[in-house]
């Protein structure tokens, strides 16, 4: 064969290999694009469920406390309760009769992506065929009675605002401290469970994600959202006409400076100051972005998210409205020893789960296996040393390195943070070849332990955090033999 037919073959398995790999996209493309109907519509249906349960046990909660708060003033002045309350039933019932026609949208810009890429998907030939378009048909009904319970939800926290500010003014004085505190309450964490199912709205899955990204890829998708979407609807998106909105939207944003007018201008001003001003608007914007910064961390603490909602004035606990898995931390750590009169060299390698009661403190069950690597290098031989039961809390602590605030270290937020670790476990310490010689809780050793733990939060794939650990085993005096008192562990949590 020469040199000739050689390139011809090379280029030839060249085009064979693009072909198929064309080919390999196209058909997961296509797959992708066939699943996402079914997905968006479940992910809809989930959460539409579960903020209408939400919703409706809130209202029964507001419902139940007014009744007891009307209770109370009564016993004080009855003719001021009725003033105040009135008829609680009755306007509890008016409210849920309201909620069932929700006032104005508010844009929710995952909402919009799911609704508009739907409907794209159902005037194109993308998704041919009767059963599609069915499915195309069922999903937008579910997003859109998701859309109606998130109007429904906002306008319940309206509601919930106002009352609050009236109760307030008529309550202060009275004793209802207690009481008002408790509505501060439920509005923010109601306020959470609202963000966090609109995080979740937002967390595509993989299939999901490969079709928004094939649709943003497309021209034609690009133009539909431009022209129907809601965000379209609400503002004139670049390269629109403005008469295309009607003249009103188009009208409204006349006379507005844009960005590169704004720049422009500050250009002039800057540069007729003089050589030194450039340096000093430098320093003061770095400036007052450090402020900026520092007010936003601050806020976020007390638990505000947007212009919206109001400081809590309460310390709030952000692991309420998380589901349950999600409150669940899991992690590893190893710690090794060296041999002795009674042990080879081993390693403990545990593995565990916490669960986060709140931003501060965490319990949690594990367990951990010893292996044994053998005397020394010279003699390595890979055994069963034991098995371990655990169980743990932690408490945070306020870190005198300032781990709580954003450093400028590679390790970015909570670099540093320290914890009071304390547990109980049961090792069995000896040496075993099958199961069966593990029964019998009297073979196992009980450690009590106390200690510190250092985290450090990586920004690393697999690992979330790293934990190093020093911790006294009180009870190691009363084992036989006597195991180290002071263990020093690393671990990691995913």
């Amino acid at each position: 064969m020469n040199l000739k037919q050689v390139i011809l073959l090379s280029v030839a398995i060249l085009l064979l290999l693009v072909v198929r790999s064309q080919n390999t996209i196209n058909a997961s493309a296509i797959k992708a694009l066939k699943a996402y109907p079914h997905k968006v519509s479940d992910k809809a249906d989930q959460l539409e469920q579960k903020l209408d349960k939400k919703t409706a046990k809130l209202l029964q909660q507001l419902h139940r406390q007014e009744q007891k708060m009307k209770a109370k003033l009564g016993k004080i002045d009855s003719v001021r309760a009725e003033t105040v309350f009135g008829d609680v039933d009755s306007r509890y019932k008016q409210l849920e009769e309201k909620l069932k026609t929700p006032g104005a949208q508010k844009y929710i810009s995952s909402l919009d992506t799911m609704s508009s890429s739907l409907k794209f998907l159902q005037g194109s030939k993308l998704l041919p065929g009767e059963q599609s378009q069915k499915q195309l048909s069922e999903a937008t009904n579910k997003v859109k009675g998701l859309e109606g319970q998130f109007q429904k939800a906002e306008d319940l926290k309206r509601f919930l605002k106002e009352r609050r500010t009236y109760l307030k003014e008529q309550l202060g004085q009275l004793g209802f401290a207690k009481e008002l505190k408790q509505l501060n309450k439920k509005a923010h964490y109601y306020n959470q469970q609202l963000n966090e199912y609109k995080s979740m709205l937002s967390d595509h899955k993989k299939m999901e994600r490969k079709t928004i990204e094939l649709l943003n890829s497309s021209k034609m998708f690009k133009d539909f959202m431009r022209k129907n979407s809601m965000l379209a609807s609400l503002f004139r998106l670049p390269g629109d006409n403005p008469s295309s909105f009607g003249g009103a939207g188009g009208g409204s944003l006349a006379g507005l400076q844009t960005r590169t007018q704004v720049n422009n201008f500050v250009q002039q001003q800057i540069a007729a100051a003089g050589p030194d001003a450039r340096q000093q608007f430098s320093q003061n914007i770095q400036a007052a972005q450090a402020e900026l910064n520092q007010l936003k961390d601050k806020i976020t603490k007390l638990g505000g998210n947007n212009s919206e909602e109001e400081l809590p004035d309460f310390k709030p606990n952000s692991q309420k409205t998380k589901s349950f898995w999600k409150r669940i931390e899991l992690g590893t750590n190893i710690q090794s020893q060296k041999s002795n009169g009674y042990f080879p060299v081993t390693s403990d390698i545990g593995l565990s789960a916490g669960y986060k009661l709140n931003d501060r403190s965490t319990i949690g069950i594990g367990s951990s296996y010893k292996v044994g690597w053998g005397q020394n290098i010279k003699q390595i031989n890979i055994t069963h040393q034991g098995v371990g039961l655990r169980s743990f809390m932690e408490w945070k602590l306020t870190s005198p390195f300032g781990g709580d605030r954003r450093s400028g270290t590679k390790f970015g937020k909570g670099a540093g943070s320290f914890w009071l670790s304390c547990g109980y476990e049961m090792n069995y310490r000896s040496e075993f070849k099958r199961i069966e010689e593990l029964k019998g809780l009297y073979a196992f050793q009980r450690s009590g332990l106390i200690g510190l733990s250092k985290v450090v939060s990586l920004k690393a794939k697999f690992f979330k955090k790293t934990k190093l650990q020093l911790l006294w085993d009180f009870l190691s005096y009363q084992q036989m033999p006597r195991t180290q008192p002071l263990k020093f562990r690393i671990g990691y949590n995913f």
